[in-house]
Formats: structure tokens, C-alpha cells, sequence
């Protein structure tokens, strides 16, 4: 089982935690961001932190994966190889999360959610809202980073997070980065 310390090296080590003033998806501000995809183009760290992720549900029964659309594809694929079931995305067709591709849940179906950088959460229940309109049972979601400081929740289903990260989020109105004029830091790859 991996320790958040080795988790943690691992984002530092391919530069995905990041510091500036950055326009996080969610519509909030933040000194600090993750770039997941600066970890997730190295298949040997993806496979590491999935095989961890893996390892923190193994004893649940999970019958499926399910990640969200983009970062989630590859989680959900390496997470469902490690656990040795089948791993399927959500993507958003007219601004709504759904399944796609053919994709489909049998009524009952054990689901593992995987998500890469969880603030608000508000993805994660669109996932967990599919699973449920599809007869799955959302029995768990795993996430590498909890960025949120603890405070996010989905109802009744559990969570475990790789690594947890306490940052200060704003509203744009009370971003003290944008009072104090520091410019938006653009997001992406920074590493070699």
C-alpha cells in the first residue's frame, strides 16, 4: 500500500502540484494546482497510484470501474485491470453526464467510481447520479487527490483519496489573488 508521502513525491516528481493563481474548473480560485496529467503521461507512476487505488477496495466486490471523461478513462482502465473487472467512462452529451459508446450496467452491478482531482465533487455525483438512473450500486469512490480539505461528501456512498491536499479555494469575487492583481498563472504541462 502506498503512503500519501509516496504519493505525494510521486505529483511533485513529474511537476503536477503547482503553484500560481489558477481558474480551477470548478469556477473557483486557487494558489495551488494539480496538473493530473503531468503524473498520467507516465503509464509506470498511472499503474502505481491505479494499483493503490486498487488495493484500497479490493475487499468490496466491485464488479465495474467507472471514470469520468478524460482523466477518468485511463484511472478507471488501470484501476479495473489491478482489481480484474471491466472499466467504463461517463461523458457529457449536451451537457450531461451519460453513458455512451454502447456502455451499460446490469441492475445490481457493484460500481467503484475513479476520479483524479476532486475540489467540489460535483463531477463525481453526476457519476454517481448515471450509475444509479442505470441500475448500478455506487459502492465506492477513489480518488488520487482530495483537494476539497475534507469537506466533500456523496451521500451515502464512502470515499478514500491517495492523498489529501488542504488549499484554499475563492470565489472570483473574493480571490485575494485578484485583488492583489497577480495574473492568472496558464495551467498545463510544465515538466519535461
Amino acid at each position: 500500500m502506498m503512503t500519501e508521502t509516496e504519493v505525494k513525491a510521486i505529483f511533485l516528481k513529474t511537476q503536477a502540484i503547482m503553484e500560481g493563481h489558477f481558474l480551477l474548473t470548478s469556477g473557483l480560485h486557487s494558489p495551488l494546482y494539480v496538473e493530473k496529467f503531468n503524473v498520467l503521461q507516465h503509464p509506470e507512476y498511472t499503474e502505481q497510484l491505479c494499483q493503490a487505488l486498487a488495493d484500497m477496495f479490493r475487499d468490496c466486490d466491485i464488479e465495474t470501474v467507472v471514470g469520468p471523461m478524460t482523466g477518468g478513462i485511463l484511472l478507471a482502465h488501470e484501476t479495473g485491470k489491478a482489481l480484474g473487472t471491466r472499466a467504463i467512462f461517463t461523458e457529457r452529451e449536451n451537457g450531461r453526464m451519460t453513458f455512451r459508446r454502447g456502455f451499460s450496467l446490469h441492475a445490481g452491478e457493484r460500481v467503484l467510481i475513479v476520479e483524479d482531482i476532486v475540489t467540489t465533487g460535483g463531477s463525481v455525483q453526476e457519476v454517481i447520479d448515471v450509475i444509479r438512473e442505470n441500475g448500478g450500486i455506487p459502492v465506492a469512490v477513489g480518488m488520487l487527490v482530495d483537494r476539497s480539505g475534507g469537506t466533500v461528501k456523496f451521500g451515502d456512498v464512502p470515499y478514500k483519496a491517495l492523498l489529501h491536499l488542504d488549499v484554499e479555494t475563492y470565489a472570483p469575487a473574493d480571490c485575494p489573488l485578484c485583488q492583489q492583481g497577480v495574473p492568472m498563472t496558464k495551467r498545463g504541462r510544465t515538466g519535461k
